[in-house]
This record gives structure tokens, sequence and C-alpha cells, in this order.
């Protein structure tokens, strides 16, 4: 065994607390510089963490564009509940009508509406109608999955600040677009099919919705890019992170750093700010 001070061998059946070479107590040096290799730890992994809540903080609500961005997100999903387009069906014994919204498409799939599409495109009697029920739908369905993105882009955006907003103006882009294409068909749909005696196409305006909040949310990302989204670090905390990779990977020993690692001078100040705080309790602890 040897001294973790001195390097001094130390016998086995050697059981005083101090070292016969240097004096120290080992038990509480060896105590001690663990607690100062925590300490060394924690401070590096507090500088990370900070700077991943500098990044989320940037993200949502970094500024007035910031938490634009995340209200009218949240609208582009809302704008899906307005129907699309829809079928007004009238045939003896049955009166429905079909919206190609969130609530429509839920509320066809629970009465087994949904179910029958198949069978609606290969009857000659129901297939206008079928395809007046599917082309909206299908457009409200691409744009429910790229609301998904958007949204995922959005909550994931801390991790890559530039890339999540480019990657969120690319999807805003083609969702305004099959949002436009939809109402198109529509319109089309509504002109060239008309009504018979039995169904009727509705026009409906959630896609336009839809297009003007796909289109608010490429703006403001657009916006964003131009501004720059910059998260606030501490002085120091960048390379903090980095020195933790490279403890991490073995390539720096944290015996070999000081205690503190980096310190600014903000810092400083509030390091002896909390010791004399600590410092007065206890000589108050004392007095009492």
């Amino acid at each position: 065994m040897k001294c973790p001070k001195c390097g001094g061998e130390i016998a086995l059946f050697d059981l005083k607390p101090n070292c016969k070479h240097c004096g120290v107590n080992i038990m509480y040096f060896t105590q001690q510089e663990g607690l100062m290799r925590d300490a060394k730890r924690t401070e590096l992994e507090a500088g990370a963490a900070r700077m991943v809540i500098a990044r989320v903080k940037a993200n949502f609500i970094g500024g007035k564009l910031q938490i634009v961005r995340l209200i009218c997100t949240l609208l582009t999903a809302a704008a899906l509940l307005l129907p699309f387009g829809g079928v007004q069906f009238s045939v003896p014994f049955f009166d429905w009508t079909y919206s190609a919204g969130i609530l429509g498409i839920v509320g066809a799939v629970q009465n087994g509406f949904v179910q029958q599409i198949p069978a609606f495109l290969g009857s000659a009697p129901f297939f206008n109608a079928a395809v007046a029920v599917v082309v909206p739908t299908a457009c409200l369905v691409v744009c429910a999955v790229l609301d998904l993105l958007l949204v995922g882009a959005l909550l994931l955006g801390f991790l890559n600040l530039t890339r999540s907003t480019k990657f969120m103006c690319t999807v805003s882009v083609i969702g305004a677009a099959i949002a436009l294409l939809s109402q198109i068909a529509e319109l089309v749909l509504w002109r060239v099919i008309g009504a018979d005696s039995m169904t009727r196409p509705t026009i409906g305006f959630g896609a336009l919705a839809a297009m003007a909040m796909f289109l608010v949310v490429l703006f403001i990302n657009r916006a964003l890019l131009k501004k720059g989204i910059e998260p606030q670090y501490r002085e120091f905390d960048p390379k903090r992170r980095e020195l933790l990779k490279k403890v991490r990977a073995g390539e720096v020993d944290l015996d070999s750093l000081p205690l503190p690692i980096f310190e600014s001078e903000e810092e400083r100040e509030e390091r002896m700010h909390a010791l004399e705080e600590a410092l007065i309790a206890e000589e108050e602890g004392k007095e009492a």
C-alpha cells in the first residue's frame, strides 16, 4: 500500500491513521481528494446542462419571434379541425353529411363510413361522391403528417437551432402547397360533379386556413434565420462542455485540473458572496 499524498510505502498491518513518511491523515486526505474530484466534475456537467437550457430557452421563448412561432405552430394543428371539404348524402331513409376535417374523420371512422369507401369507389351511383371524399381527406392526412413534423422539429429544435428552423421552412412550403391544391381540387370537383339526386359535394375552407398558417410559420422561420438564433451562454460554459467530453473520453485526468477549473469575474463574485453568507450563518449559529 502507498500513501496517496507522498507515495511512500505503508506496511499492510500498519493501522495508524497517519502516514509515517509525511504525517498526512490518509482517510481524510482520500475523502478530500474525492470531494475535489466531484466538485470539478459537477462544474463541467453544470456548464453543459446550462448550455442545453440556454438552447431550449432560445428555441421557445428567446424572443418575440420564437413565442409567435410556438403559438402559430399550434394554430396550424388547430386549423386541421376545420373541414377541407365534404359531401352531402341524401338517399331514401338516409341523410348524412361528411366533412373532411379531423373531427369529421373521427366521426366517420366511428360510424363505419370510412370502411365503406372502397365499396363506394366501385359503385357507379356513389363513385363521384367517393372521389369528393377521398381527395380532401387524403390532402388533410398529408397536412396532418406535415404538421406533426413541424411540431416535432419545434420540440427538438434546441438540438440544432438553425437546422430545425430550415427544416420547418421546408415543411411549411410543402404544407401550404398541399393545402392550396386541396382547395383547388375541391372547387374543381364541386364545379364538375355538381349535384345529382343523391350526393352533393360541399366546399370547406379549412384548407385555406391551414395554408395561411403554414405560410405564417414559414415567414416567421425565415425571419428567425435572417435575424439569427443565438443562445446566451455563460462565458466559460462552451469550454466546460468541450473539456467534459475529453474527461469522459479519458483524454484529460480530473486530478490534473485546478478547482475551480474556469471562473469568470461574475462567477467569482457569486462564489465569494455565497462563502460570506455561509460564514455569517455559521457565526450566528455559534452565537445562538
